[in-house]
């Protein structure tokens, strides 16, 4: 983590006022709610669009923040506190990790995509942890804000930094490289998420082939070799690139591919001429292109076939489809974390090989811009013959009721709020029925899980 002496040092003329006494000892986290703040961190103010953090600069302190990083000088601070005033602190912040980040030794891989990010990177930060030390952003770290507070907790100790770029329009993803400067980039695929803000598939092909684009000439561009839109993004870098996928001509690929349910899946990896037989914990087959991609970096890195085998075998399963038990025994498979066409279409599938009567909650699926309406249809289509009944929640889900009653469901129910939907899954779900649920994360559906959770359904 980043010093104060450090934090002035990678400021410099950007500075208003020349702090004094600075220390060499790191800050302990670096904030932006002050509510969040502990003893030694960092307080950075930032205006948003419902409150300014310069508010709250004497609750930071009140709460032990040593350091501010603001746009104002702070009235009688005490002796503890060091204030350093810019002119725009989100500026001050992204030179601030995006300069750290180069004082350090660490390599970074930098991962974009339309779904799969979080689980690729837990993946590849699990692999790279069995002999090294890695940072890992940490979860929705990915943004103009998240991302240089992720870079500030490189230390000299870190071998691997390992980071998401989950970018809110083009200029944000030429900023997010930019700071981040990866040696390795995986892109995972290209699909119909966040069309409100990119505009198109071709749109967002060109915005997640920056990535790729940003590479240095020694470094690797780790591309989904069965998407044929992230493919064609090894023309776009001067990188080695390593293709991953079930395609025969992928570099690192698998075979022999077996689920077993909520027990994991099984594979044959193949790298090298080399060949490993892996057993997974990771839930659904999409998984094995998450195992696939962190397998390459791990390769990269220097591990073994052997011990990536035995890796990727000993993955911590995540956020993603957690299983949960209800207060009447049902079985929920959690997924209320975010939702897209791609991966509510996978959560689909694992839902199908599951013993029990199958029940699919799901809820809008956000910024699909102009696909908005065909997406929510393909999915409820998409679900007849892997769940028996068909729980729709929203005003945007209810193309996922049409989509399903115009595929042949005829056991589909649609509530414009969750809270009405809660209300009948608690009346009605039983210890033979397995309930998987999942939404953008703007509907909250995590409080439906809490909520069938909870002895008496209330979630209280």
């Amino acid at each position: 983590m980043i010093s104060p002496r450090a934090l002035a040092s990678v400021l410099k003329d950007l500075l208003l006022t020349a702090p004094s006494d600075l220390t060499e000892a790191p800050f302990h986290d670096v904030v932006i709610d002050s509510r969040k703040v502990e003893a030694g961190d960092l307080f950075v103010a930032l205006k948003g669009e419902q409150t300014d953090g310069h508010r709250f600069l004497d609750d930071a302190v009140a709460r032990g923040a040593t350091g501010l990083l603001t746009r104002v000088t702070p009235d009688a601070l005490p002796p503890t506190v060091t204030a350093f005033v810019v002119e725009d602190p989100l500026s001050a912040l992204q030179r601030a990790g995006r300069c750290w980040r180069t004082r350090q030794r660490a390599r970074i891989v930098g991962l974009t995509g339309s779904v799969g990010k979080t689980t690729t990177r837990e993946a590849v930060a699990q692999l790279l942890a069995r002999n090294f030390s890695v940072l890992e952003s940490p979860r929705n770290f990915n943004s103009e804000i998240g991302l240089p507070i992720a870079l500030l907790g490189l230390g000299p100790e870190h071998d691997w930094g390992v980071m998401e770029l989950g970018p809110y329009d083009r200029a944000e993803m030429e900023l997010l490289t930019a700071v981040a400067q990866p040696e390795i980039g995986i892109v995972t695929n290209v699909g119909p998420t966040h069309l409100e803000r990119f505009g198109s598939i071709e749109a967002t092909e060109e915005i997640k082939g920056l990535l790729p684009g940003c590479l240095p000439a020694d470094g690797v561009a780790v591309l989904n070799a069965d998407d044929a839109r992230v493919r064609r993004m090894a023309a776009r870098t001067e990188a080695r690139v390593v293709l991953y996928g079930l395609d025969a001509g992928a570099d690192i690929r698998a075979t022999g591919i077996e689920s077993h349910g909520l027990d994991g899946i099984s594979f044959t990896l193949h790298a090298g001429g080399a060949e490993a037989e892996v057993r997974t914990p990771i839930v659904g087959v999409h998984q094995v292109m998450t195992a696939l991609a962190a397998a390459a970096v791990a390769l990269e890195a220097g591990l073994s076939l052997s011990d990536i085998a035995t890796g990727i075998g000993e993955l911590a399963t995540g956020s993603r489809l957690r299983p949960r038990r209800s207060y009447s025994g049902a079985l929920l498979l959690d997924d209320a974390y975010n939702a897209a066409p791609l991966s509510v279409k996978a959560a689909l599938d694992v839902l199908a090989e599951l013993p029990g009567n199958r029940i699919a909650v799901l809820g809008d699926m956000l910024e699909l811009g102009s696909e908005e309406e065909a997406s929510h249809r393909e999915v409820g289509a998409y679900s007849v013959g892997r769940c028996d009944r068909l729980v729709a929640v929203g005003e945007r889900a209810r193309g996922i009721a049409d989509g399903g009653w115009d595929a042949g469901h005829d056991q589909i129910q649609w509530f414009e709020r969750p809270d009405l939907a809660t209300q009948m899954l608690h009346q009605e779900i039983g210890a033979d029925d397995v309930v998987l649920i999942k939404a953008s994360y703007a509907m909250h559906l995590e409080e439906m899980v809490e909520a069938l959770v909870a002895t008496d359904g209330s979630g209280g």
